[in-house]
């Protein structure tokens, strides 16, 4: 709990110290500015059984669209100073949504922090002991998908934080298709 609340007030601050300019810019999630990025990460610890049943069924049994509507919806319900403050409340919660393994909002915000950051050519630091607790829960989850993404090449040998975002669905990038020259992996 201790690393998510950090990795939650972290971000919280990064999240508060970007420009206007910075708050409109596309995250690494394809179609997601700041503001629908923050939005999402209110959800974890304010997503009930109803929140979850009724939206995957408005999205016809698709898990990724229900995340991007609800998203999308609290982006346009509240101000950046609201999906802030949000995070912040809820920093020390340990709720989590349904179906959520404990650790699962960890990796949602040591996951997510870099897809800030890394755009805007901000460094943010990965913890090294929470990157790996994070990765070791990707690897042996079958939500996240890495066993799949990681079949036909093996695991590569890269730093925990690296790999973590590999396991997570982003590709290793080259400087040309990459606007962060500290970052080598960009989304999906």
């Amino acid at each position: 709990m201790k690393w998510l609340e950090a990795e939650r007030l972290g971000v919280a601050d990064l999240l508060e110290d970007l420009t206007d300019a910075e708050w409109e810019r596309e995250t690494l999630c394809a179609g997601w500015t700041m503001q629908t990025m923050a939005a999402h990460l209110t959800t974890s610890t304010r997503t009930g059984w109803r929140d979850v049943l009724t939206g995957v069924v408005r999205a016809r049994f698709d898990w990724e669209r229900m995340e991007d509507q609800k998203a999308r919806a609290l982006a346009a319900r509240f101000t950046r100073s609201e999906l802030i403050a949000q995070i912040r409340e809820t920093a020390g919660s340990a709720k989590r949504a349904p179906m959520a393994a404990p650790i699962d909002p960890l990796v949602d915000f040591l996951v997510h922090g870099q897809d800030v950051a890394r755009p805007l050519g901000r460094v943010r630091e990965m913890p090294l002991e929470p990157a790996e607790a994070a990765l070791e829960h990707v690897l042996r989850s079958p939500f996240w998908g890495a066993r799949k993404r990681f079949r036909e090449t093996g695991i590569p040998d890269l730093p925990a934080p690296d790999l973590l975002m590999l396991a997570t669905g982003r590709k290793l990038s080259t400087g040309e298709d990459n606007p962060v020259d500290n970052s080598n992996t960009r989304s999906i």
